[in-house]
């Protein structure tokens, strides 16, 4: 087959796909309109997050067999017409879900013991013992919501904090076990400590964790968001951080990743958000490990191995 790689990626991937047999196309610079005039020739396109694929392009590629998402998001591709038209999709949550896990954890573990406030007050010569006194996981509850490849990976890093691991998942049941137990949204909402979300963007999960939402929660909660940030916009995190009901919060993902991009208000919120020491970011990048790098590769060239298997 005949595959376009439209976005940056381990050159790993290269090799791995020309020992199967296929010709591969390494554009990761290319424009959407160049894409739009060459798509019709390939039977592969591999991709990040740079360009939709909505129906505009998709139709443009006459003979596409396969999309490969180097990712676990599919928010930005046209998924009803990929499925009318029988094209196949790949995506690598299995590839860096260990990544992910491991960021969510110890984002966690800097939240509760002060880590990044202490380092920066350490640097200025401030020994402040008793303003960075910490919280332990002990004995907290941590519900998770969302137990796919990602949730699924962080409740294994929780093993031996001795904590209690609840899931929600409206779209699975029959996961529970010694580890984790599975719950319904309502006994989740009453025993959360520690909430981690783990939920794709959808029209559903888009703007879901509203004030309402997060007053369902018995316990005033920690939140760790490693997934998207749509899911819950600035305004609504400044209000439950101000009440009290979000007593802290790690946050990978933004409502908007593009400062440039940011209304007059969004960039309020936000600086009300990055002046709080009870916040923790970092640029999307929970997935974005050397070794995940590579894996993502290793996990999309098996699925597309078993795609030219099968034909």
């Amino acid at each position: 087959m005949k595959i376009l790689i439209i976005d940056e990626m381990h050159l790993s991937i290269i090799p791995m796909l020309e020992e199967l047999g296929h010709t591969v196309n390494y554009c990761p610079k290319i424009t959407r309109e160049e894409i739009l005039d060459c798509v019709a020739e390939y039977d592969g396109l591999i991709i990040r997050s740079k360009t939709p694929l909505d129906r505009e392009l998709l139709e443009k590629a006459a003979q596409l067999k396969f999309i490969g998402r180097a990712g676990a998001g599919l928010e930005k591709i046209d998924l009803d017409y990929v499925q009318e038209r029988n094209i196949q999709l790949f995506h690598a949550a299995k590839g860096n879900r260990d990544a992910v896990a491991e960021h969510a954890m110890g984002g966690l573990l800097a939240l509760f013991n002060h880590v990044i406030k202490a380092n920066a007050e350490v640097r200025k010569g401030i020994w402040d013992r008793e303003g960075n006194r910490g919280v332990e996981l002990k004995g907290k509850t941590v519900g998770i919501l969302g137990f796919g490849n990602m949730g699924t990976a962080f409740s294994k890093r929780l093993q031996g904090f001795e904590v209690n691991v609840i899931a929600y998942d409206k779209y699975k049941s029959g996961f529970g076990n010694e580890q984790v137990e599975e719950v319904n949204w309502d006994d989740f909402c009453a025993s959360t400590d520690i909430l981690s979300i783990h939920v794709p963007l959808t029209p559903e999960t888009r703007g879901y964790f509203t004030e309402e939402v997060f007053q369902s929660f018995q316990n005033p909660i920690w939140l760790v968001n490693t997934a998207r940030g749509e899911v819950v916009s600035f305004e609504t995190l400044n209000k439950v951080l101000d009440t009290g009901q979000v007593r802290g919060a790690v946050l990978d993902v933004l409502e908007i990743e593009k400062f440039q991009k940011f209304t007059p208000k969004q960039q309020l919120e936000f600086n009300k958000l990055a002046e709080r020491e009870n916040v923790i970011f970092s640029p999307h990048v929970a997935g974005w490990t050397v070794e995940s790098y590579i894996r993502i590769n290793e996990v999309l060239v098996e699925q597309i191995r078993d795609l030219k298997s099968s034909v």
